[in-house]
């Protein structure tokens, strides 16, 4: 039985059980995260991060929820107040909704049913997931415009052309996966890395989800849009109390779900890893949900990573690596990736697959050595060609001689 057929036979109210299930992980992890991230930074920085709010500091993260909750709401005076307030809504719920088509466990028994923990199983799941992604970029222009102010409106162009950019590179870096698996199902495309998981088969691919994933949530060493060193806030500037949680908690929560979705296209999903397969029928099949949330913090750990280590690029280094690097060698991919799945399908030989995996290796290697020779002759035509100054220099030394007086001991005076 199919993951849609066994799912397809749940009752209301089971449906209701997993969802609430599914809302409960996400804000707990969520408050986890937030522990997490400040006690490993402090440990990249050389200080305990929190350590007084209950045991390790884990009560630290709720306290300073109830704390945001119980602050003054505030709304400007210029602003939408209908639109200023929706906006958080958007960016929130959006993100919550990216869960349910992502298959979390195999086939499990709740509550005397059996069932899987996924809410629905779509034919074009992984498009459901990109498309609520993109309307979650509503909260964020709608966030800046209806502050009325200038910075947050500006801050709100950035973010949201900031993730759009990357989300044309995250959807580009997935057409592999649907050549490779056949399917747009999040469930039959975890079912499809049985043997070969499609981070190793389509690494490409993979690395490119991965550097799309950070634009695309607007983290360190991507978040030019927010960053709280130089700006105030960006889109959520003149946000507080409430309603500024829910940006934190919508941030957070879509860390938790592009890692999710990069365990489910590219990890295998819920399975074990090789040669530990026989731990998915531990627990009646719940010891599954461990594996996928150890591949979830993984990719967690990697974002908290980036942002303890990376400095942040420049707005214009950063989109012109989107649109002029990430985007097109995607498109190459696709094209590679087609022709060898092409090749497979029709029998080619191995020696004519292999002659085709060579030949884009070998043009790749000798495109990359010609653009790096054409900017070694660039730089080198500025240097010839860069005029003098018409104010005087210094002349420089060339060389600098100095005596050893310990060592001359000619010179020393004996009497």
């Amino acid at each position: 039985m199919t993951t849609a057929e066994l799912i397809g036979t749940d009752p209301g109210w089971l449906i209701t059980v997993k969802a609430l299930l599914v809302f409960v992980v996400c804000v707990v992890l969520t408050l986890m995260s937030v522990w997490g991230e400040r006690r490993l930074v402090g440990r990249m920085q050389q200080r305990p991060g929190p350590n007084r709010v209950g045991p390790f500091g884990l009560v630290q993260a709720l306290a300073d929820g109830v704390k945001l909750a119980l602050k003054e709401d505030l709304i400007p005076a210029a602003a939408d107040k209908i639109v200023f307030v929706v906006a958080p809504i958007i960016s929130a719920t959006t993100c919550f909704m990216s869960f349910a088509v992502i298959p979390i466990t195999g086939p499990v028994t709740l509550f005397g049913h059996k069932t899987a923990m996924q809410l629905t199983d779509l034919p074009v799941g992984v498009l459901y997931v990109l498309a609520i992604a993109s309307v979650g970029v509503y909260g964020i222009i709608l966030a800046g415009w209806s502050s009325g102010s200038t910075y947050p409106l500006l801050g709100g162009l950035r973010s949201s052309a900031q993730v759009i950019s990357y989300e044309i590179a995250m959807g580009l870096s997935l057409v592999s996966v649907f050549i490779y698996a056949g399917s747009m199902s999040t469930s039959d495309i975890v079912a499809a890395q049985t043997s070969w998981w499609y981070g190793v088969v389509l690494f490409p691919s993979f690395a490119i989800y991965a550097i799309s994933m950070v634009g695309e949530t607007n983290r360190a060493p991507f978040d030019l849009a927010e960053a709280e060193g130089e700006l105030v806030g960006g889109f959520h500037t003149e946000y507080s109390s409430l309603k500024f949680a829910l940006f934190f908690l919508a941030e957070y929560v879509n860390i938790i779900a592009v890692s999710a979705l990069a365990t489910t296209l590219f990890l295998g999903g819920y399975h074990a890893p090789p040669f530990l397969g026989f731990t998915e029928n531990w627990l009646g099949g719940w010891f599954t949900a461990l594996w996928f949330f150890s591949k979830v913090l993984v990719f967690f750990f990697v974002f908290v990573w980036l942002r303890g280590t990376l400095p942040r690029l420049r707005y214009d280094q950063f989109m012109q690596f989107g649109w002029k690097v990430l985007i097109p060698v995607s498109i190459l991919w696709i094209l590679v990736v087609a022709t060898l799945r092409v090749l497979s399908l029709q029998g080619a030989p191995r020696l004519v697959v292999v002659a085709f995996a060579s030949a884009v290796v070998f043009l790749i290697m000798a495109v990359n050595i010609g653009f790096e020779n054409a900017k070694k002759k660039k730089l080198e035509a500025i240097v010839d060609n860069a005029d003098a100054p018409s104010f005087s220099l210094p002349q420089l030394p060339v060389a600098l001689t100095s005596i050893n007086v310990s060592n001359n001991k000619e010179g020393v005076d004996r009497g």
